[in-house]
């Protein structure tokens, strides 16, 4: 008998975040527990079925796997750690992590151990970078306030010569259960709040929670070739954990300030170059600007306002990697301004022997004005 797809068996879809996987598997494992179900062959094989389609979807490899190959991409994959065998979880331990958060018992950390030390939180650093750095990468200093473990208690929150004891009320567990009927819920203990110690002699410096404020300075190192949106993590340097618990992270997401020259694009950078009329019609040579200094940029004869020209290799190398890419050059034809007399006698002179010559000098203007005589016989006017 061939085996149902995962993502049926928990009734999600394959775009379902690890949140709605998770509540969806709890909400199986509930309705076709062993222990809910007594002597049921379906209910048992359901809840089996369950406990393996969560093993492979609650992992980010796994599941990756079984995306791309199916079921051929994970056999003889175990158990994951998120997941329960037949018998390893009792009905009233799943009830309680789905009512886990109402009675405050879903933070990180768990009030399931013996440990009441819980992760610090994540921060995020926003960081702005001039083209230049963003490309070339740099090392900058960042100031950052964070908490961080009390050096006076060592991060238990007891006072110094002092340790915390096993909280009475829950014996240590962080949790205490009630039993209604059938229901056996569970709810963080009202004495200790969920860390199974009590401190009856707290630390002067932080009042107990063994972690103070602080500033930081961390010196970054940004990588060459980032770009806006792009971040970069510094592990263990977020806020500090309660009581002995890790320190999260640190994110500095990179934003990178427009520049009066370039505009990028991926790995290609843009410019605009303005160049007089005569440049555009004779042709010539001009110098224009890239990150790595000045380079030449020959103009061919005849050239149109808008012809774009690439440099290849002038761009920008990703930080992910690959070819480094062009420097895109438009060119602007501009028309000249504050004229002399002299000078608009002689564009007069030269306006004059274009129309005596037969030769079309204005291809796109002759092509314009066909369409548009073309647009007055058409309506009649």
């Amino acid at each position: 008998m061939s085996k149902r797809d995962y993502y049926e068996v928990l009734g999600v879809d394959k775009n379902a975040t690890e949140a709605e996987i998770k509540k969806a598997y709890k909400r199986v494992a509930m309705k076709h527990h062993p222990d809910r179900n007594p002597d049921n062959k379906e209910s048992e094989e359901k809840f089996k079925e369950a406990n393996e389609a969560y093993s492979i979807l609650s992992d980010a490899e796994k599941k990756a796997a079984y995306d791309q190959f199916g079921h051929a991409g994970v056999e003889g994959a175990g158990m994951g750690a998120g997941g329960f065998g037949a018998g390893g979880a009792s009905f009233s331990d799943i009830f309680g992590d789905v009512f886990g958060d109402i009675f405050g018992g879903g933070r990180q950390g768990g009030a399931r151990g013996s440990s009441r030390a819980y992760r610090g939180d994540d921060l995020q650093y926003n960081l702005e970078l001039d083209l230049e750095e963003a490309v070339a990468g740099t090392k900058v200093d960042i100031r950052i306030p964070t908490h961080v473990a009390c050096k006076a208690c060592d991060g238990t929150g007891a006072k110094k010569g002092t340790t915390p004891t096993t909280c009475t009320t829950c014996g240590g567990v962080g949790q205490v259960r009630m039993q209604q009927g059938f229901f056996s819920l569970q709810q963080t203990c009202p004495r200790c709040h969920g860390r199974g110690k009590m401190i009856t002699d707290p630390c002067g410096s932080c009042h107990g929670q063994g972690r103070t404020q602080e500033h930081k300075t961390l010196s970054v190192k940004i990588p060459a070739g980032v770009d806006s949106g792009d971040r970069i993590r510094l592990s263990g340097e977020g806020e500090a954990g309660e009581h002995g618990g890790p320190a999260g992270d640190l994110f500095v997401h990179v934003s990178v300030r427009p520049h009066k020259i370039f505009e990028r694009d991926g790995t290609d950078l843009f410019c605009e170059v303005p160049i007089n009329m005569t440049l555009a019609a004779l042709g010539g040579e001009l110098e224009v600007p890239t990150l790595n200094g000045r380079v030449k940029l020959k103009i061919p004869a005849e050239t149109q306002s808008g012809k774009l020209f690439r440099l290849r290799g002038k761009g920008v190398k990703s930080v992910r990697g690959g070819q480094q890419g062009d420097l895109l050059c438009r060119v602007l034809v501009e028309t000249p301004v504050n004229l002399t007399k002299k000078q608009k006698e002689l564009l007069m002179l030269f306006n004059q022997s274009l129309s005596e010559d037969k030769v079309e000098h204005s291809p796109r203007s002759a092509s314009w004005l066909d369409g548009v005589k073309k647009f007055f016989e058409d309506m009649k006017f």
